[in-house]
């Protein structure tokens, strides 16, 4: 593994240690997942109908079910992961179902063993807030798809990041400034918060202009439901009402170079 610093140390380590604990977020792909794997990973229609034989990049994505998702559509994949326990879950499941599955064991922000518009689709899900600077992401995704590639991303939302978890007379406060600076206070484990793992808050400029100005056009952007009116207060479902905890993006790689793309969209 290439050297990193220090928060993806602490991350690579939390994370080993989540997946030996078999947290869900470790939890491979089940025969019910695999019935029809396109519609598991694209419930919202943003691939072609057919990825068959794509060149696609799980970033950040180990655990053994989002590269057994993309293998079972067709897809020829690469799963990254800073954790190597969590790599190994993508390995035995790809022996076991019979999947050609190539793992590399880096950070999201160091892609440097691939080369230049190597892929076709990048597929990221939710694992930016474990770095401290999002845009060095953006610009490595950017330099490994190619021209018009598709690049799907899931965050935390900063203002999910900012509130407190449990509710106070079902309201939720704010308790961490939008501006700050190093990782957040550790809280207790829960669907929002990983535990042990070093998050840094990232602001929407961060993320939508940073995907800007790495040479990326937005195509879609939504907030996955997760309100439930009917639950039970201070749960996930509950806060979820208050506070959207994630967001997911569709952005398109347009240019390699920002100051291009700003002159072909103006």
């Amino acid at each position: 593994m290439p050297e990193h610093s220090q928060e993806t140390t602490h991350n690579a380590r939390a994370w080993d240690k989540l997946a030996r604990q078999q947290v869900p977020l470790a939890q491979p792909a089940t025969d019910a997942d695999l019935i029809d794997p396109l519609a598991k990973v694209d419930p919202l229609g943003w691939l072609d109908s057919n990825i068959r034989d794509k060149q696609v990049l799980c970033l950040a994505a180990g655990g053994g079910r989002h590269g057994a998702l993309y293998a079972a559509a067709g897809a020829k994949v690469t799963v990254v992961d800073i954790s190597g326990e969590m790599l190994a879950l993508d390995r035995a499941v790809a022996a076991e179902r019979q999947f050609d599955i190539r793992t590399v064991q880096t950070s999201m922000d160091n892609l440097s063993m691939f080369a230049d518009r190597e892929f076709e689709i990048v597929i990221h899900p939710v694992s930016t807030c474990y770095v401290s600077d999002v845009s060095r992401v953006f610009a490595e995704v950017a330099r490994v798809l190619k021209p018009y590639g598709l690049y799907i991303s899931q965050h935390k939302s900063p203002v999910s990041l900012q509130t407190e978890i449990r509710s106070r007379d079902d309201t939720y406060r704010i308790t961490e400034p939008y501006y700050r600076k190093g990782p957040l206070p550790l809280v207790e484990p829960c669907r929002v918060r990983e535990s042990g793992t070093l998050e840094f808050l990232h602001r929407w400029e961060q993320l939508v202009g940073g995907l800007c100005r790495a040479g990326f056009v937005i195509e879609d952007l939504v907030e996955p439901q997760h309100a439930d009116p009917d639950a039970d207060r201070g749960s996930f479902g509950h806060r979820s009402q208050f506070v959207a905890p994630y967001v997911r993006i569709k952005a398109r790689r347009i240019n390699s170079s920002p100051s291009t793309s700003v002159i072909e969209l103006a």
